[in-house]
C-alpha cells in the first residue's frame, strides 16, 4: 500500500525540480493532505480531486495535494507511475497559481471543459 510518507518524500523532489521563481506569492506553501476528496459532481464515486489551488483572503494562496485521493487511484501502481501522477498534479496546480498572479483563466476554463465532457459521458446534465 503507498503511505504518505512516501507520498511526501515523492511530493518534496517533484516540488524541488520546480524553479523557485514559480513559488512567489505562494505563501501558504504545498501541502499534502491525508484527506480523499471527491468531486461533488462524482457520479458513483469515480471522479477524484487530487489537488487544488487555493486563493483566500485569510489563508493567502497555498496548495492541497490530497494523499488519499492518490491512495485510493493509485495504492498499488508502480512507484514511478505515482511519481508521474503526483508530478502532473502539482504541476497542474502550480499552473492555476501561475495563471492567478497573471490574471488568466486558461486552465480554468480547461478544467471546466473537462468537467462538461464527464458529465456527458455519465448522461448528467449541466
Amino acid at each position: 500500500m503507498l503511505d504518505l510518507d512516501t507520498l511526501n518524500k515523492m511530493l518534496d523532489e517533484a516540488a524541488d525540480n520546480i524553479p523557485k521563481e514559480i513559488y512567489d506569492r505562494l505563501n501558504g506553501g504545498v501541502v499534502l493532505s491525508p484527506d480523499i476528496k471527491m468531486h461533488p459532481e462524482s457520479k458513483n464515486n469515480d471522479l477524484y480531486i487530487m489537488g487544488e489551488y487555493h486563493r483566500d483572503s485569510m489563508m493567502g494562496r497555498y496548495i492541497v495535494i490530497y494523499g488519499g485521493s492518490f491512495q485510493q487511484l493509485y495504492g498499488g501502481a508502480p512507484l514511478d507511475r505515482v511519481r508521474r501522477e503526483l508530478d502532473k498534479t502539482l504541476k497542474h496546480e502550480l499552473t492555476h497559481h501561475v495563471e492567478s498572479l497573471a490574471g488568466e483563466r486558461d486552465l480554468e476554463v480547461e478544467d471546466e471543459i473537462n468537467l462538461a465532457q464527464y458529465r456527458n459521458r455519465k448522461g448528467l446534465l449541466p
